[in-house]
């Protein structure tokens, strides 16, 4: 579940605080770290940040908080800043019959993606999207929507429990298909009032 701007920052203001100090800061300190109106604007970040598991606390003490392994894999390795989010275009290259090369000034800005608030990255299991060129261990970045169009690539929620990476398509008004880019598997078919659909497929990257 994707986090804000502002979470991010009260998650970074405990991390740091906590690198320097050895303990966890008060709300106290929190909220004038971070110039926050009150203190129940801190406790409303807080209680948001351990419902999406980055953060545990413990009642009734002053100093509590803990940054769940979560926070260090999903947030803190997460750049923000704009400068970081640009890289060189050098030009184009042909995967076919080799050409002249040609040298380029241009930077591509990846901050379109990665600097908004609703977007939020999932490491790909298994070969249903490979015809898409999505492989296992690939990584999808997904726009955090409950909206989705005719063939657009969706993390879909079924019935309550169960997620999977399928291009969606609605049948008819109680109906929809969920279909994967590969010819070995079948389509899913499930009535709309069992899916439902928590993001939609911006980009994928991969490592090698």
């Amino acid at each position: 579940m994707a986090i804000t701007r502002r979470q991010k920052q009260v998650l970074d203001f405990i991390a740091d605080f906590i690198e320097t100090n050895g303990y966890s800061p008060s709300y106290e300190e929190i909220a004038r770290g971070l110039e926050l109106a009150s203190l129940a604007t801190v406790h409303k970040h807080i209680a948001a940040l351990e419902s999406k598991h980055y953060l545990k606390r413990g009642f009734n003490q002053s100093r509590s908080l803990d940054l769940s392994p979560k926070y260090y894999q999903e947030v803190r390795r997460r750049p923000m800043s704009g400068a970081a989010l640009e890289v060189p275009l050098m030009g184009r290259i042909t995967a076919g019959t080799p050409v002249e090369a040609l040298a380029g000034s241009e930077r591509l800005d990846f901050g379109d993606f990665l600097n908004r608030e609703n977007i939020y990255a999932l490491e790909v299991r298994g070969d249903s999207m490979i015809d898409d060129h999505i492989c296992s261990g690939d990584i999808v970045l997904v726009e955090n929507t409950s909206q989705a169009r005719d063939g657009d690539i969706v993390v879909a929620l079924l019935r309550g429990s169960e997620t999977t990476l399928k291009r969606f398509y609605r049948e008819s008004d109680t109906m929809a298909v969920l279909k994967p880019a590969n010819a070995q598997m079948e389509p899913i078919r499930v009535p709309l009032a069992d899916l439902q659909i928590q993001g939609r497929v911006l980009a994928v990257l991969r490592k090698y």
